[in-house]
């Protein structure tokens, strides 16, 4: 699927769904949700479309093929609804957690000694780019070293911005005290060897995967107020919440987790009751599967008639 108007693709599509006898097309980005799209609607299949970040859409053409648009959190689904899509086709239903790898019982006892740290240990899990805010979570870095000069950084994930991040890790003279630890599979042991995780996002952010993690592990979390993020923490409830690009902010929460320990897991403690109730891979998948049920019935019931 090179680009949205690609014959060869489309047609292979198609042949793929009558193939195998699809029932319904679920699509996830711009090019695969019209290819995949126009296919499914002109075998006269039931199409569910997801969107996943929190940015304002320009042309709601290619989510009006779809019955449904599954948006990842309240957040997202305001917008697709502001761009036009009927509200009874947009459904809000945020990423779900394994509660078998994300759980209270994980150590981060390996991850610690790994890295050789007892020290106070604040962390960034995500994608290295622009709009998850690594320049900002260095800035308050440099804030919290400033009154607590014992504090370690992680910077755990790869991306496109992986070696202007470290470049700035240099020029700002903090290679001892920030980790860049680049791409890991272990990331329940990652977060549970956390003392704080810091999602300082800047632009979108949907309903945060690393986020619903971190709580289910019992990690307490500062987020800022971007996209879905408030959506699960409460500020001073589930978590700390900060405005985005704050660094001092960002640091002064940081600070605050870390001097009063107790409070930082009574918010993470009801933060992890939540995700339990609300956002277990099995809820998620339910509200998901329930979309597809209606769906199928419906046109089930349009060919019986």
């Amino acid at each position: 699927m090179r680009r949205a108007v690609d014959v060869r693709a489309f047609l292979s599509l198609r042949r793929l769904m009558r193939r195998h006898a699809v029932a319904l097309v679920h699509t996830h980005s711009s090019i695969d949700s019209w290819l995949g799209g126009l296919a499914a609607r002109t075998l006269g299949l039931p199409i569910v479309r997801s969107r996943h970040v929190t940015i304002a859409i320009r042309r709601a053409l290619v989510y009006r093929l779809a019955d449904r648009v599954v948006a990842s959190g309240e957040r997202a689904a305001d917008l697709v609804r502001a761009s036009g899509i009927p509200p009874e086709r947009v459904v809000g239903i945020p990423p779900g957690v394994d509660l078998e790898r994300f759980h209270s019982g994980v150590s981060g006892r390996r991850v610690r000694d790994e890295l050789g740290l007892e020290a106070p240990l604040v962390g960034l899990v995500a994608n290295v780019r622009g709009s998850k805010g690594h320049g900002c979570f260095l800035e308050a870095a440099r804030e919290v070293l400033g009154r607590r000069p014992d504090v370690r950084f992680l910077i755990v994930g790869a991306g496109v911005g992986f070696d202007d991040v470290r470049r700035t890790v240099h020029e700002m003279g903090l290679e001892r005290e920030v980790l860049m630890l680049g791409f890991r599979r272990d990331i329940p042991e990652v977060l549970a060897a956390l003392d704080v995780l810091a999602l300082p996002s800047i632009k979108s952010e949907a309903t945060s995967q690393v986020i619903l993690q971190a709580l289910a592990i019992g990690t307490p979390v500062v987020a800022t107020t971007v996209g879905g993020s408030p959506e699960i923490v409460r500020d001073g409830v589930t978590g700390r919440l900060v405005p985005p690009a704050d660094a001092r902010a960002l640091a002064c929460a940081i600070l605050d987790l870390l001097a009063e320990p107790d409070a930082a897991r009574r918010m993470a403690r009801a933060g992890q009751a939540i995700v339990r109730e609300r956002w277990s891979m099995d809820a998620v998948m339910a509200r998901t599967t329930a979309i597809y049920e209606e769906l199928l019935a419906s046109r089930s019931g349009r060919a019986g008639a």
